[in-house]
């Protein structure tokens, strides 16, 4: 394939332009604010979870507490009729009654104790998560400056360096692609080729575009030193 000395960077820039388009390229600073904010989602939903415990233990100490005051309220009632109440049998029930009150309100204020010293672990843990929400999101601010301030990617018009090319060529582009060759590997497929191969692909006129012998596209050779063609 034909195509002179000087067009041949332009066909190796249109080539790199449509790969990189093809695969984006993440900078580090991006990939590391990604990783960040998946670390603060994490830490977000444990934190969550923590405070979610905190809620339903809260709720929890409530429902014994008012457990607690109904039996109460029972207890002082029975023991209300009790001072008026003359029939045994009704006495009897009454006192069963008392006595059944008082030991389960026993057994929910050792409930109580537990619940207590249980939320306190809880509001502990909640607290810890929630710093470690407040470490990321300092974090993740200060990743997404860095990326703010990052330059804007310079955007290759693509169109204007496929104006500059001949037909034909941008025919067997489409068709085949390009790739450059630093003198020993095709950057396409990018196997190192060969001795004889290598040979016969440098030995072709300067205005000509080989092909790789493994892939079939076209090679732009550059300058191994200066990785320019």
């Amino acid at each position: 394939m034909h195509l002179s000395k000087d067009l041949q960077p332009v066909l190796l820039q249109l080539a790199q332009a449509d790969a990189a388009s093809s695969q984006p390229r993440v900078r580090p600073e991006e990939q590391e604010l990604q990783k960040l904010i998946d670390e603060r989602k994490r830490l977000t939903d444990a934190s969550a979870a923590a405070q979610l415990a905190v809620d339903d233990m809260e709720l929890e100490i409530l429902r014994i507490q008012e457990d607690e005051r109904k039996l109460k309220k029972r207890e002082l009632d029975d023991k209300r009729q009790l001072s008026a109440e003359t029939d045994p049998e009704r006495r009897k029930d009454l006192e069963h009654d008392r006595y059944a009150a008082k030991s389960r309100i026993a057994d929910l204020l050792s409930e109580l104790k537990e619940a207590h010293n249980e939320i306190a672990a809880l509001r502990n843990n909640r607290d810890v998560h929630a710093a470690r929400v407040d470490e990321a999101n300092r974090k993740v601010e200060v990743a997404q400056r860095a990326v703010d301030a990052l330059p804007e990617e310079e955007v290759v018009d693509t169109d204007a360096l496929r104006g500059q090319l001949p037909d034909d060529v941008l025919r067997a582009y489409d068709d085949i692609g390009a790739a450059k060759f630093n003198s020993r590997a095709c950057g396409g497929c990018f196997i190192q080729l060969p001795p004889a191969e290598r040979a016969e692909v440098l030995a072709e006129p300067e205005d000509e575009l080989p092909t790789c012998p493994n892939c079939g596209t076209l090679l732009v050779r550059v300058n191994p030193a200066t990785d320019e063609a």
